[in-house]
Formats: structure tokens, C-alpha cells, sequence
């Protein structure tokens, strides 16, 4: 076995091991904490019985609630002053602001047209690059990016994820592309290297 094969083998093992192992260590340390949890709220009730899972089964019931409650009207106005320290500190704001609004992207809509994934060529450039639209009109913006006529916004994920570029760009420059946003930003989290062709979807060319 030549020396270049030996480090072959070793990196796709690693490249196959390193996503499971990840995955199963925060798996676990997902469910230990649920059911340290769990057993902490349950003992004081049932004394020395408990069912294990039972950790998991209270976690989802009370993500489910609490979706449930912060979709009434009443709950909303409640949490917009809970948030009022997260949205008013200088520092904190910016943060909070941000991730909250990058987790809305991806949260299920029903009246949002803007999740769409599409490739972005400009007129006589073979050069596609595949984004996602975030706005599907200026409407609401500042003066200066509300003006423009028939623009849409576009984000363009680098790879690995370390940063990515929002362009403003005419209508008739991108082209949708058949994948869901959440697998267009897990090829671009590496950067489109994977070999399953049911995996990478369409790129460009």
C-alpha cells in the first residue's frame, strides 16, 4: 500500500467519522441534559420511578407550548417586553437581533415566497453563483435601496460558512434552482465538495 493511498483512506475515514461522531456527541449531550432535567422536576412527584425518555417527551411538549403560546396575540405583546433588554443594548442588540432574524428565515411560513434558493449569473457572464433570496421586494428599506425598480435581495453564503455577501440585483438575473434552502446552505457549508449526487442538487456551472 503506497504512502498516497494510506492518507487517502485516512481522510475519508475521518470525513466519514468526524459528521457521525459530531452528530451522536451532541445527540447525547442533548438527552443527558434533558433527562437530568426531567428527573430533577419528576422525582419530587413520583419519587424513585421514572421512565427513561420521559427527558425527550417533556422537551417537545414544551417547545410545542411554548410555540403555541407565543402565537396568540396576547403572549406576543407579552414577549416584546421581555425582549425589550435584548433589543435595546447596544452590543446584545445587534446579536440578538440578528440571530433571531436569521432563525425566522428558516422557520416555516406559510405566506412567504421569499425562501427560494436560485442560481445568480449577470448578462454575458458564464459565472453563476448560487444564493438565496432574502427580500423579494425594497418595500420597507431606506431611502436609497427602496427606490430600486424590480430588485430583489440575495445572499450569497461563502464556503464553510465564515461570512457571506447580500446583493441587490435585477429580477431577471437569477434563476430558481429545485433545493430547499436548508440544503443550499449545507452544500455551501462545504462548499459544494460533497460526491452525492442527491445531496449536491443542482450548481453552477
Amino acid at each position: 500500500m503506497t504512502k498516497h493511498r494510506l492518507y487517502q483512506y485516512f481522510f475519508r475515514g475521518l470525513i466519514t467519522f468526524l459528521p457521525l461522531a459530531l452528530t451522536i456527541y451532541v445527540l447525547v449531550l442533548f438527552v443527558t441534559w434533558t433527562e437530568s432535567l426531567a428527573m430533577m422536576l419528576v422525582r419530587p412527584i413520583t419519587g424513585d420511578f421514572y421512565l427513561p425518555g420521559l427527558g425527550i417527551a417533556l422537551s417537545a411538549v414544551l417547545i410545542v407550548g411554548l410555540g403555541m403560546l407565543v402565537s396568540r396575540p396576547e403572549t406576543g405583546r407579552l414577549l416584546s417586553l421581555v425582549e425589550l433588554p435584548f433589543t435595546n443594548l447596544p452590543v446584545v442588540k445587534s446579536i440578538y437581533s440578528s440571530l433571531k432574524n436569521f432563525a425566522d428565515y428558516f422557520a416555516p411560513h406559510t405566506d412567504a415566497p421569499a425562501q427560494q434558493v436560485v442560481l445568480l449569473r449577470m448578462p454575458g457572464n458564464a459565472m453563476g453563483i448560487v444564493g438565496l433570496v432574502t427580500r423579494q421586494s425594497m418595500d420597507g428599506l431606506p431611502p436609497g435601496l427602496s427606490e430600486l425598480e424590480d430588485q430583489i435581495a440575495v445572499y450569497l453564503p461563502m464556503g464553510y460558512m465564515i461570512g457571506g455577501y447580500t446583493v441587490f440585483v435585477p429580477r431577471a438575473w437569477v434563476t430558481p434552482v429545485s433545493m430547499s434552502v436548508e440544503e443550499a446552505m449545507r452544500m455551501a457549508l462545504i462548499a459544494y465538495m460533497s460526491s452525492n449526487r442527491s445531496d449536491a442538487g443542482p450548481t453552477a456551472s
